[in-house]
This record gives structure tokens, C-alpha cells and sequence, in this order.
């Protein structure tokens, strides 16, 4: 009795994909198991749970999926239910799979007269920074690192500040690293008291 319901059953398998290969999906369905007419909506519903992430809301990035086996209801199936079992099944083997988060990291140079490199390299230390290189000239010296981008927010006032004005900076993105326990605890606290994006 009752009006028709919602079936969609989707079986997947994922794994690590090469840095910078984003996200392929692979169909390995075989003997009809899911009817091709709800294997594109089964991959919509994993790309939303890409995109959603598992750790903060952020998107998931550079994996593998395999689409290996399923199951459908002559009636009750339909693509929402198979878009719907995409994201459970994504979600599902992302949670279970250690996700990590990974941060933007800037190569950042500063250019400083001798008697700041002291508050300069203190400070971008305090930045988590990884200095890289010291390289003197004439009363000038050049600190290169590797700092996190979410530490550099007002580094151009504090720079000046250090500095008495004098020394300046460039700054450009280089790679990206895993987050450390610490701070992800903060973000994912932060990111769960705060409203849903849509």
C-alpha cells in the first residue's frame, strides 16, 4: 500500500589517484546490476560527496572510484535514489578511508636590513614557517621560507612593523601540506558550529 519508494543500491571501491589527477569514476559494472540509465546519476551522487567532503566540508581531491556492484527495484528505483546511494556509498568509504586536510603553503621572501632578520625570522617561525635560506648583501639580507597561507593574513603591516618600514616581501604559492592535528582539531570544531554551506 502506499505510494512507490526510493531504491538505489551502488557498491564502490576507492583508492589514492596520482597527485593532480583530480577524481576519476569508473564503471566496472557488469551483468546489469545497475541499469546504465542510473550510473551517471550513482556518479553525480559521488562527485556531491567529493565536493561536501568528509573532514570540515571540504572537497575531497586526486582518488579513485570503482563502481563494482549494486542492485535495483523494478518500481522503486529511480536516478534520485541512485544519485542518493552515490553520495552514501562515497561518504561512507571517505570516512573510512583517513582522509587528511591539506593547507596552501607560500614560498615567502623577505628582503631586510641585517639588524631585523632576528624579529623576521622569529616571526615567520611563529607563522610555522620553514625557513629555507639566509643569503647576506651588504647590510641586506634575503629570508626565504615556506609558510603556511592561513598564518600570512596582515603580514604586510606586521612586516613593517618589525622592520621600521624597511624591509619588504614577495610571496607566491608553492605546494600544499597536510594540516597538523592540532589545527585541524580547531577547524573542524570551528567548521561544525558553523552554518551549512549551500
Amino acid at each position: 500500500s502506499g505510494g512507490r519508494g526510493q531504491y538505489g543500491h551502488a557498491v564502490i571501491k576507492i583508492e589514492p589517484n596520482e597527485k593532480g589527477k583530480g577524481i576519476e569514476i569508473l564503471n566496472k559494472i557488469v551483468g546489469g546490476v545497475i541499469p546504465k540509465e542510473y550510473i551517471k546519476p550513482t556518479m553525480d551522487g559521488i562527485m556531491e560527496a567529493a565536493n561536501n567532503g568528509v573532514v570540515a566540508g571540504y572537497p575531497v581531491i586526486d582518488f579513485k572510484v570503482h563502481i563494482i556492484d549494486g542492485s535495483f527495484h523494478e518500481v522503486d528505483s529511480s536516478e534520485m535514489a541512485f544519485k542518493m546511494a552515490g553520495i552514501f556509498a562515497a561518504k561512507n568509504a571517505m570516512a573510512k578511508a583517513s582522509p587528511i586536510l591539506l593547507e596552501p603553503v607560500m614560498k615567502v621572501e623577505v628582503t631586510t636590513p641585517e639588524e631585523y632578520q632576528g624579529e623576521i625570522i622569529g616571526d615567520l617561525n611563529r607563522r610555522r614557517g620553514r625557513i629555507q635560506g639566509m643569503d647576506s648583501k651588504t647590510k641586506v639580507c634575503i629570508v626565504t621560507s615556506f609558510v603556511p597561507l592561513e598564518t600570512m593574513f596582515g603580514y604586510a603591516t606586521d612586516v613593517r612593523s618589525l622592520s621600521k618600514g624597511r624591509a619588504s616581501y614577495s610571496m607566491e604559492p608553492s605546494h600544499f601540506e597536510q594540516v597538523p592535528a592540532g589545527i585541524l582539531t580547531r577547524i573542524v570544531e570551528t567548521s561544525s558550529r558553523a552554518p551549512a554551506r549551500t
